[in-house]
């Protein structure tokens, strides 16, 4: 009894896509919807979703609680690492300075990176300790809601 993997894998990228999407993020799948969204005046926390472990067990759910607070972006974005990889690597084309990251968040403001929480500020840390990181990124650059 052999489980086909790319099935098991095709369940995992769905429940990751839901996940974040169900936390009220907007699912960027084209470059062309990347630019569009990124250029727009304001702020827009980007969340470059994976499969591993650190994205389902600290970033997605740390993406979801952090916007419960009283400032917050514009707006909420993810791309995909991995699958929707033309998105994902627009996406990285405004993370000036930056290395490639995933999962990882960035926040976009006019069109221009201010800053990121990186893979290494996520993996082996407490949900909540990002959770904080966004936060005072959201106190910094956001307006209150």
């Amino acid at each position: 009894m052999g489980m086909d993997f790319n099935f098991f894998m095709n369940d995992v990228v769905r429940q990751a896509r839901d996940e974040i999407k169900a936390a009220g993020y907007t699912e960027l799948t084209t470059p062309e919807e990347v630019d569009a969204t990124l250029n727009e005046k304001g702020t827009t926390l980007v969340m470059v979703n994976s499969v591993c472990g650190c994205a389902g067990g600290i970033a997605r759910p740390a993406a979801a609680h952090a916007i419960h607070y009283d400032k917050r972006p514009d707006r909420l974005v993810t791309v995909f690492a991995g699958q929707d990889k033309e998105a994902t690597a627009q996406a990285r084309n405004f993370f000036t300075g930056y290395p490639p990251s995933s999962p990882s968040f960035a926040i976009i403001k006019d069109g221009e990176v201010k800053a990121m929480v990186e893979r290494h500020e996520i993996e082996g840390h407490h949900p909540m300790s990002v959770v904080e990181q966004l936060q005072t990124l959201f106190d910094e650059y956001c307006e209150e809601i």
